[in-house]
C-alpha cells in the first residue's frame, strides 16, 4: 500500500488536531462565560480518566474488538458530547443566560473520557497497521507521530484566528476583533467537527486483526497491577514519585497560559500581538516541542538521563519563572518567547527519557504496565494534583474580573503566581539532584536505545532486584 503511510500520517494529524482546537485556549471561554472557577477542574478531570479509561478500552482494543474500530468509535463518542458542549454554549449565548455548571462538566467530562485513550489507540492501530504492512515500526512510526503535533498546532492557529462579527460573517484576524474562537464556544465546534471526520476516518483503515492468546493470565496480570511491585524497588519507587512532582507541572500552563496572556488586553495592554493572540504565542511552545524531539538522542548520548532529565526540570523553572518577569512590549515580550523555547525541553527531555528509563529498567515481561505506571504517575495522579493545586494558587493571587470592554479577564498578581510555581519546579529539581542515583550502565545503554530504538532486552536491574 503507497499511500499507508499517508493515510495514517492523516489519522494523527487530525487525532492531535481535535485536542489542539481547545487544549490551551478553554479557559479563555470559561472566563468569559462566568466558569473560570471550572479551569482546574476542567484539566484535572483528563488526567482522572487517564487513570483508567486507556486501561479498559486498551483491553477491549487486545480482546475483543480491532483497535482501529474502538479507536473510531471513541472519537466519534468524545465528539459528539464535545458537540453538546458547544451547543450548551451557543444556546446560553443566544437566550443571553448563563451556561449551565454542571451540565457542561458532566458532558466535556464524558468527552475527556472517551477521547483520552485514543492517545494510545491511535499509536496501538498505528503499529499494527505498520506491522501487518511489513513496515519497521521504529524506523516508520516517527516521521508519521510528528504530524500529530503538526495537526495540534495547525488547530491552534485556526482557533486563534478565525473570528465571527456582530452580523455572524466569518473572518480571519490578529487583532481580536470580532468574536475570536479562542475565547468562545466555537473552539468546541471546531473539536468536535474534527473528531467526527476522523471517527469515520478510522473505520476505512486496514484492519487490524486480533491477537489471540492461550496464555492464562491473572485479574492483576490484566489490568497490569503487578507492575506496581516495582515500588520495592528503591529507585524504582524514587523515579516515579518525581514523576507524579513533575507532573505536577504539565498541565499548569495549559490551563493558565492563555487566560494570564490574554488577561494583559483588559489591563492596559488591549493593542498589544500578545493579548490578542495569545493560542497562536503558545503554539511555539508546541513547536519547540516538535523540535525538541530531534535532540533527545545528541543530549542522551553526551549526558546521560539524570543529566537529561536534570535539565528538563530546570527548563520548568525557567518556564514558569520567565512567565512571571515578562511583559507583552518590548523586550518583555522576548522572555514569553524564550518561555515557549524551553517548553521543548521541559516537557520532551523529561517524558521521553524517562520512558526510556522505565524501558531500560524493568522486564520484558511488565515494560507495557510499567509504562502506564509512569503515565498514570505524571498525566494522572501527577497533573490531576498539580492542576487544582495551581487553581488554588491563582484563586489567591487573580479573579475573574469584568474591564471596560465588558469582556472578563484573569486579572492580580501574575507575578507572584508564576514566581511560586518556578519555586516549586526548582524545589524539585534541587531534590532530584540530591536524592535521584543512576548508573554509568544506565546511562550508556540509554543512550543506545535512543539511538537504536530497537535494543529492549538488555536492562536488568530491577529483575535482578525483584528476584
Amino acid at each position: 500500500m503507497k499511500n499507508l503511510k499517508f493515510r495514517l500520517i492523516v489519522m494523527n494529524f487530525l487525532q492531535f488536531g481535535v485536542w489542539g482546537a481547545y487544549l490551551t485556549c478553554i479557559g479563555n471561554y470559561l472566563g468569559r462565560a462566568g466558569m473560570g472557577d471550572l479551569i482546574p477542574w476542567v484539566y484535572a478531570i483528563q488526567g482522572i480518566v487517564s487513570i483508567f479509561m486507556p486501561t479498559i478500552m486498551g483491553i477491549i482494543a487486545d480482546r475483543w474488538i480491532q483497535p482501529q474500530r474502538v479507536l473510531g468509535g471513541c472519537q466519534l463518542i468524545a465528539a459528539l458530547f464535545m458537540l453538546a458542549c458547544f451547543g450548551l454554549g451557543y444556546q446560553a449565548n443566544a437566550n443571553g443566560t448563563d451556561v449551565s455548571h454542571s451540565l457542561f462538566i458532566t458532558l466535556y467530562t464524558l468527552s475527556v473520557a472517551f477521547y483520552m485513550p485514543t492517545i494510545a489507540l491511535s499509536n496501538t492501530a498505528a503499529f499494527a497497521v505498520l506491522r501487518n504492512a511489513g513496515y519497521d515500526t521504529i524506523k516508520a512510526f516517527p516521521p508519521i507521530r510528528v504530524f500529530g503535533t503538526v495537526g495540534f498546532i495547525a488547530a491552534m492557529w485556526f482557533v486563534n484566528c478565525a473570528s465571527f462579527n456582530s452580523e455572524g460573517g466569518f473572518f480571519f484576524t490578529l487583532n481580536g476583533e470580532g468574536t475570536p474562537f479562542q475565547n468562545s464556544y466555537w473552539q468546541m465546534f471546531v473539536s468536535g467537527f474534527l473528531g467526527i471526520i476522523l471517527g469515520l476516518y478510522c473505520f476505512t483503515l486496514p484492519k487490524c486483526p486480533l491477537v489471540k492468546s492461550d496464555k492464562k493470565r491473572t485479574l492483576l496480570q490484566t489490568f497490569g497491577f503487578d507492575a506496581f511491585k516495582l515500588f520495592k524497588v528503591k529507585k524504582m519507587a524514587i523515579f516515579f514519585i518525581f514523576s507524579m512532582l513533575l507532573g505536577m507541572c504539565l498541565q499548569v500552563t495549559n490551563g493558565y497560559a492563555t487566560p494570564f496572556l490574554s488577561s494583559f488586553k483588559g489591563s492596559g495592554f488591549a493593542d498589544s500581538f500578545v493579548s490578542n493572540n495569545a493560542t497562536l504565542l503558545t503554539s511555539l511552545s508546541q513547536i519547540s516541542e516538535a523540535l525538541c524531539i530531534l535532540m533527545i538522542p545528541f543530549f542522551l548520548r553526551r549526558f546521560g538521563i539524570k543529566r537529561v532529565m536534570l535539565m528538563a526540570m530546570v527548563a520548568w523553572v525557567l518556564r514558569f519563572g520567565l512567565f512571571g518577569v515578562g511583559s507583552p512590549d518590548f523586550p518583555g515580550v522576548i522572555l514569553f518567547i524564550l518561555s515557549m523555547i524551553v517548553y521543548g525541553v521541559a516537557f520532551d527531555f523529561f517524558n521521553v527519557s524517562g520512558a526510556l528509563y522505565v524501558e531500560r529498567e524493568t522486564r520484558p515481561e511488565i515494560q507495557a504496565s510499567a509504562q502506564g505506571i509512569f503515565m498514570l504517575m505524571t498525566n494522572g495522579i501527577g497533573a490531576t494534583v498539580g492542576t487544582l493545586s495551581a487553581g488554588a494558587v491563582v484563586d489567591k493571587f487573580c479573579q475573574w474580573t469584568k474591564a471596560s470592554d465588558g469582556e472578563r479577564y484573569l486579572l492580580g498578581d501574575w507575578t507572584a503566581t508564576w514566581l511560586i510555581f518556578a519555586g516549586f519546579a526548582l524545589a524539585v529539581t534541587v531534590a532530584f539532584l540530591l536524592i535521584f542515583k543512576d548508573s554509568k550502565k544506565v546511562n550508556a545503554t540509554a543512550a543506545e536505545d535512543t539511538a537504536k530504538l530497537e535494543d529492549s532486552q538488555a536492562g536488568g536491574f530491577v529483575e535482578s532486584e525483584l528476584n
